[in-house]
């Protein structure tokens, strides 16, 4: 799988892009089609305490795949976001095992 990571607004370190990239390995004991991952980290304007983002686009086989989650850290978007794309993956599969 091949994996871009851009943060905007900030520089990311190293603890995070690997952090990054451990989850998104993750994802693929979901589903093995996927192509590439392209993970954008963002810092909200919004100086809240929830201003961390993280969206992640996966591109598999057949369909592209988005999620984007806001968190107070980058670890918990990322965790969230690979979630909500581990429920995503499971019902694309499901689909394309009834069609």
């Amino acid at each position: 799988m091949n994996v871009q990571i851009h943060s905007v607004r900030f520089d990311a370190d190293k603890k995070l892009i690997d952090f990054v990239h451990q989850r998104l390995e993750k994802l693929t004991q979901f589903g093995d089609g996927i192509v590439n991952a392209e993970v954008y980290l963002r810092l909200d304007k919004d100086q809240d305490r929830a201003n961390k983002i993280t969206e992640i686009k996966l591109e598999l086989r057949g369909a592209p795949l988005f999620a984007r989650k806001q968190s107070k850290t980058f670890e918990e978007a990322t965790d969230l976001a690979v979630d909500a794309l581990k429920k995503q993956i499971t019902k694309h599969k499901q689909k394309k095992r009834r069609a």
